[in-house]
């Protein structure tokens, strides 16, 4: 699956005409690019399209009727056209044109139009003298005046039989102009960055495990903010409680091995930023059933091994990122460990934190960064963790503007 649209989130506003036979494909090809796809059927489209069709190219429930006490209940219209990345009307009609115009909110489509604060892109539909009177050119006007993006439609036969402007873009039009609208043109375009969060849980038994307290929230904040920046992001995640974030491609796993094949896998990478909080061991036979405990209270005995040091290995690979960030979470010295870790896994920048219990970071949503490079430290202050992300992000954008220049094409190894 290509990642374009991964975790995107479109409310597509199916419109009352002919054109509408083409919305079904029009979604099939957003969800293969990954977008995730609400449909809101008009009255007048249902009349070419079905919901259930919708419902099945989709898989999510499609919205349809404004008084439905139900889907009211469930999402409300506001909530409906807010909760998407982009609103998008296909096909938008004369009606449609002339009711957004003039904001008319008499309808669940229209309703929602008026209410969303996202971006809106239509794919006009109509007869050619409807698309060149001059009443529909004046509507189309106020809705570019009002910021709204416009797919033009195409010039050939109609179902009416005449011949001109007016035919709606076909989906595949449709969906490069989407994609165009909602992929990041960032400074990181270009650039691959693997991201790891969260803890391993290492297992002893099925029941029971080793692991490392984490929550994977500033992990999964900065994968974000790459992807924002326009990088192709890969997420490799531990066990954590976080949707994925938006135009990241995720990889779920439990142990240190598991992650660290992953993050083998995803080389060639320029950037990596480790941010997972790693066990640094593992039984080295797992037991396959329940250990029981002992009648007698024999304490339990575990034989452990280490587990890779995935930091490590990725600075000494092969397939080296230009950069490798990594981060130390102390409960103590936290200047002197981390300086020490800095020199001992051949990092480029090192993010240190305290995670002592009284610090509240563990689990929370601020954080205290102590930012290591070879030339230099910094102190931040206290920043929640997307704001954390956004200047590490910023960072790296311009290190590689101002001293790295980014591959044309990344070659498959």
């Amino acid at each position: 699956m290509s990642a374009r649209l991964l975790n995107k989130r479109i409310l597509l506003i199916v419109g009352g005409g002919i054109a509408a036979y083409k919305t079904p494909e029009l979604v099939r090809q957003l969800v293969k690019e990954g977008a995730n796809v609400q449909c809101l059927l008009s009255k007048s489209g249902s009349e070419f399209v079905t919901a259930l069709t919708l419902a099945s190219v989709s898989g999510n429930k499609v919205f349809q009727n404004l008084f439905d006490l139900t889907d009211e209940t469930e999402m409300g219209h506001i909530q409906l056209s807010r909760n998407a990345d982009l609103v998008l009307v296909a096909p938008a009609t004369a009606g449609v044109v002339a009711k957004m115009a003039q904001g008319f909110a008499n309808a669940l489509a229209s309703t929602a139009l008026l209410a969303t604060d996202k971006p809106v892109m239509i794919a006009p539909a109509m007869n050619v003298r409807m698309w060149l009177h001059d009443a529909t050119q004046r509507n189309l006007e106020t809705l570019i005046n009002d910021g709204i993006a416009i797919i033009d439609p195409n010039e050939g036969d109609m179902a009416c039989g005449e011949t001109g402007p007016g035919r709606m873009a076909e989906p595949s039009e449709i969906m490069e102009a989407v994609a165009e609208a909602l992929v990041p043109k960032g400074p990181l375009k270009g650039l691959k960055a693997l991201v790891t969060a969260g803890p391993t849980h290492e297992p002893i038994d099925p029941v029971r495990y080793i692991a490392n307290r984490s929550s994977g929230k500033q992990g999964y904040a900065i994968a974000e903010a790459m992807a924002a920046l326009g990088a192709e992001t890969l997420l490799v995640s531990g066990p954590v409680n976080l949707p994925d974030p938006s135009g990241v491609r995720v990889i779920r796993i439990e142990t240190a091995v598991e992650m660290a094949a992953a993050c083998e896998e995803a080389l060639p990478s320029q950037i990596a930023v480790m941010t997972a909080a790693v066990a640094d061991w593992r039984t080295t036979l797992p037991a396959y059933e329940e250990i029981a405990k002992q009648a007698d209270n024999t304490p339990l005995s575990l034989e452990l091994t280490e587990n890779p040091d995935i930091l490590a290995g990725l600075a000494n690979h092969t397939h080296r990122p230009d950069l490798i960030v990594g981060f130390a979470a102390e409960t103590e010295q936290v200047m002197d460990h981390a300086r020490e870790k800095f020199n001992r896994k051949g990092c480029d920048w090192l993010m240190a934190n305290n995670v002592s219990p009284d610090s509240g970071v563990m689990g929370g949503d601020f954080n205290t960064i102590h930012f290591l490079t070879r030339t230099s430290e910094e102190n931040w202050e206290m920043l929640s963790k997307q704001d954390v992300a956004l200047r590490l992000a910023g960072k790296i954008a311009d290190y590689f503007s101002e001293t790295h220049s980014k591959p044309e094409k990344q070659e498959a190894q």
